[in-house]
């Protein structure tokens, strides 16, 4: 056994055993740093991304980066971050990129069982909104680059966190970030911590760890019926609220035909040897052949995978009338569209419009959908992440897949910049409840996950 061999075996067990230490000095750094963000509530109307940036940026400072390489930067209503981490430039390498986003969704406490904004837990889980999504990540990486600076590492290249401030909304931080920045375009690829990450089963063995290497493009319209309304004693045989609903019930039962890639279909195949079982089956089978009618349709109840078997919409807002003693004058309903890489916004578009079948129903599309390339898996990234997952489940298979939602990713990519996002996280994909009520992780997830940017970090721009 070689020296190096012997040398990467000490480093193995010496972290997957620190994971374990939650009383170290880096397991109560990066919990300080995740309950004090995920105590700020900064979804997009309250304007608190640029307090967390800067919360996050004295923190830094205090570590010992340089106060001339942390710039908290405000954008609109947000803000984003940029720390470089310098190297000595001995690998005369391009920096590396490390992204997260600072904003969450917004959450009504009334609904919730659980105060979303204030971080608690019971045996198992954190709870609160943005405990994976993404505040996991920003605290993740925060307190490693506070780790390595504490102990006296060097990298051969720059290291860069790139924090964006509304990636949950508008992603105008992430565009500037992506496209306004020749400091960032300079850099050879990024990482990404609001995506990947490894599956558990129901008996929490991990089934696979996956790398994010695409995502489907995000689109969004509002589709609108207007009426010349009227007093509500008198109805009309026509009505704005109905001819709407008759429209969105049209999109519901509507379903895009199945696409795929090798890269979904290598996906499916290792992910349904593991799983195993009915889904499992389905899964093999899809692999096998995505015109299998009956394995396509298994997958399409899932609501995990389907993003991954076709373009999907979704109505996910409504609004319409003006009074409750008038007739409405309008209806308007938000279709949210994941659509599968390759396929156009405007051919989307088109199809909504023939499953509406009604040439009155006005079509919006908002904003700029943002169509991204699939970053090819390099093979240094592919090690590292691979060393980093196998120090904790030392069995499971490294996979690449697409994202069904979106990230900031895309921009990156669009950009020039390979992304591929590796989260720490190691969790059942049936538990994950980001954006959606009583939002959590596993304890045993967040510890476990202290040393997953270290061991990447070293292996990328270690001497």
């Amino acid at each position: 056994m070689t020296r190096t061999v012997v040398s990467l075996l000490v480093l193995l067990i010496a972290t997957a055993g620190a994971a374990q230490d939650r009383s170290s000095e880096h397991a109560m750094k990066t919990f300080e740093i995740y309950k004090t963000i995920i105590e700020v509530d900064t979804s997009k109307h309250r304007g608190n991304t640029l307090k967390v940036a800067q919360y996050l940026a004295d923190e830094l400072v205090s570590a010992g980066l340089p106060v001339d390489d942390v710039e908290v930067i405000p954008k609109d209503s947000f803000g984003a971050l940029i720390a470089r981490y310098r190297g000595d430039d001995s690998s005369g390498n391009k920096p590396i990129l490390f992204l997260a986003h600072m904003d969450v969704v917004e959450a009504n406490a009334e609904d919730w069982e659980r105060p979303p904004f204030e971080l608690t837990q019971d045996d198992k889980y954190f709870y609160a909104r943005g405990t994976i999504d993404n505040k996991f990540g920003v605290a993740q990486l925060t307190s490693t680059f506070i780790r390595l600076k504490k102990e006296g590492f060097v990298p051969n290249r720059d290291l860069i966190l790139v924090f964006s401030g509304d990636e949950e909304s508008g992603m105008t931080t992430t565009r500037m970030l992506a496209y306004e920045r020749p400091d960032l375009a300079e850099a050879e690829f990024a990482l990404n911590s609001d995506a990947g990450g490894g599956a558990l089963d129901k008996d929490g063995n991990a089934v696979t760890y996956d790398i994010q290497a695409a995502e489907k493009t995000y689109a969004t319209w509002e589709i609108t019926v207007h009426n010349p309304g009227g007093h509500s004693s008198r109805p009309r045989p026509d009505n704005a609220i109905y001819d709407l609903a008759e429209a969105i019930k049209n999109i519901e039962g509507y379903r895009f035909p199945v696409q795929w890639s090798d890269m979904t279909r290598d996906y499916f195949l290792v992910t349904g040897n593991k799983l195993g079982g009915e889904l499992g089956d389905a899964m093999i089978a899809f692999a096998n052949n995505p015109e299998d009618e009956a394995a396509a349709d298994r997958l399409a109840v899932e609501s995990s995978y389907v993003g991954t078997t076709r373009t999907t919409c979704v109505v996910t807002m409504l609004s319409a009338g003006h009074a409750e003693n008038a007739l409405p004058q309008s209806a308007t309903a938000t279709v949210n569209c994941r659509i599968f890489p390759g396929t156009p916004v405007e051919d989307v578009e088109q199809t909504l419009r023939a499953v509406v079948a009604n040439e009155e129903v006005e079509f919006e599309l908002l904003g700029e959908p943002t169509e991204s390339p699939i970053s090819e898996l390099r093979e240094d990234v592919a090690a590292a992440v691979s060393n980093a997952v196998h120090s904790r489940y030392p069995d499971v298979q490294v996979l690449t897949y697409m994202e069904s939602g979106g990230t900031d990713g895309m921009h990156f990519r669009r950009a020039g910049i390979p992304t591929w996002a590796v989260s720490g996280v190691f969790m059942d994909p049936d538990e994950m409840y980001a954006h959606g009520l009583n939002e959590r992780v596993p304890i045993d997830t967040f510890y476990g996950a202290l040393d997953h940017w270290s061991m990447i970090i070293k292996q990328l721009a270690g001497k």
